[in-house]
């Protein structure tokens, strides 16, 4: 038996599954709707102190606080961050989805199946608490890494209400780090939903609001009028044709093609010719490919669609995070090291686990990533498919088995302080 086998068996013994699950479901019952993070960042803070990690919280915007730790090691080892975001997405129409049921409160965090309900369950409370609990275990066993654990946890990730959603959150938190108010990390663990696969590219997108503005006229005088439907009608064609090209440019072997997807169209009148119409489109960019010249290659576009119409059109990108009009396609190399002992952790922890895959989502790994030059990667339990959803759950066997990966990859990465215990090489 290898000394990785050993140990995952001897934290496997250690670990208090029914303590870990009810660390789970107190943080499920913290509601942490986007804006609305205080209650769940106290709660962390407690967690955080019990761990002896000297939390500290700053604001983000007023009333809503980032909250960080850190624990030194006793030895000359990396510091490794596990990093994520407090807040979820609503939870409007769940009470009528399940009404009478046990998952009728999308806080309560209802036991069923094998499974714990309720919103943030997987998005992401689940990965927040894995590597709580890895800690703990690693305490239980007594083992003391030679280098650093932190943990920083952010606001406004999520978006969907109004007025947040942007990130404020991790753009203070990088800051605060190149700034040295913050212990800068060497590796991160972002703990998004992976089912236990590791995530090393993610996509990057904008988000465009296409407003048309023609002339209304009464129906009886059409010629009297510009009508702004026929005009979006357009340019609709010529977004679709775009979207049919740039996915022909390449793929990219962990995300697949780009795109440029219609997500709404509006517009209309009452027995009118119809002087204003919109649609909303998002655009998907793989790595590599620049946002300031896919914004420029798809106003050229949409604009070119208008030439020689009597209409306004006004272009608009409402979804700005670490690029002032969108979010920032990344990878990191698959193969360093950090990502092969994350990776054998996994396995070692659950068979089948430790995939190498891409984020078919956006999220704030680029932060780190461009900003800080610190590798990071998205991996914890829960799928990505049932977040958002009336569905929303979790494996209780995944986010235990989770727990185990997490303190392996502690032990491995940072290593251990003395000669008690040796890391994996």
């Amino acid at each position: 038996m290898s000394s990785d086998t050993r140990l995952q068996a001897e934290f496997h013994e250690l670990l208090d599954e029914k303590q870990s699950l009810e660390l789970l479901r107190e943080a499920i019952k913290r509601e942490s709707i986007t804006g609305n993070e205080s209650a769940f960042v106290r709660w962390l803070e407690e967690q955080m102190v019990s761990l002896s990690l000297d939390p500290r919280k700053a604001e983000f915007a007023p009333g809503r606080s980032n909250i960080w730790g850190l624990r030194e090691g006793n030895g000359d080892g990396p510091r490794l961050l596990f990093t994520g975001h407090t807040d979820t997405v609503h939870v409007r129409g769940w009470r009528q989805r399940w009404a009478g049921t046990e998952r009728e409160n999308p806080f309560g965090a209802a036991v069923e199946g094998g499974e714990v309900w309720g919103r943030g369950a997987a998005d992401l409370k689940g990965g927040i608490c894995a590597c709580i609990s890895a800690l703990r275990l690693l305490d239980a066993a007594g083992i003391q890494l030679a280098g650093d654990i932190e943990f920083a946890f952010v606001g406004d990730e999520e978006s969907g209400e109004p007025g947040t959603g942007v990130s404020a959150g991790m753009r203070k938190f990088t800051e605060d780090v190149l700034d040295g108010e913050i212990a800068k990390p060497d590796f991160a663990i972002y703990v998004e939903p992976t089912r236990m696969s590791v995530f090393t590219a993610q996509i990057g997108f904008f988000i465009a609001d296409v407003r048309i503005k023609g002339r209304t006229a009464y129906f009886g005088f059409p010629e009297k009028g510009v009508d702004a439907v026929k005009a979006l009608y357009n340019a609709l064609g010529e977004i679709w044709n775009h979207s049919a090209e740039i996915g022909r440019r390449g793929r990219h072997e962990l995300l697949g093609e780009s795109f440029a997807l219609v997500t709404e169209v509006s517009g209309g009148g009452y027995i009118a010719v119809p002087g204003e119409a919109s649609c909303t489109v998002i655009r998907k960019l793989r790595p590599g490919e620049s946002i300031d010249a896919a914004v420029s290659e798809f106003e050229a576009i949409v604009l070119n669609a208008f030439e020689g119409c009597e209409v306004a059109v006004e272009i608009s990108f409402p979804a700005g995070r670490d690029h002032p009009k969108g979010g920032s396609p990344v990878e990191i190399d698959s193969n360093i090291s950090p990502v092969a002992m994350l990776r054998s952790s996994l396995a070692i922890a659950k068979s089948g686990t430790g995939a190498i895959e891409g984020a078919p989502f956006w999220s704030e790994a680029s932060f780190l990533i461009n900003r800080l030059n610190c590798p990071a990667v998205y991996c914890a339990p829960g799928d990505i498919a049932n977040c958002h959803t009336l569905e929303e759950r979790i494996s209780i066997a995944e986010y235990h088995a989770c727990t185990i990966a997490f303190a392996l990859f502690m032990t491995a990465y940072c290593g251990v302080a003395g000669n008690s215990r040796k890391p994996s090489q």
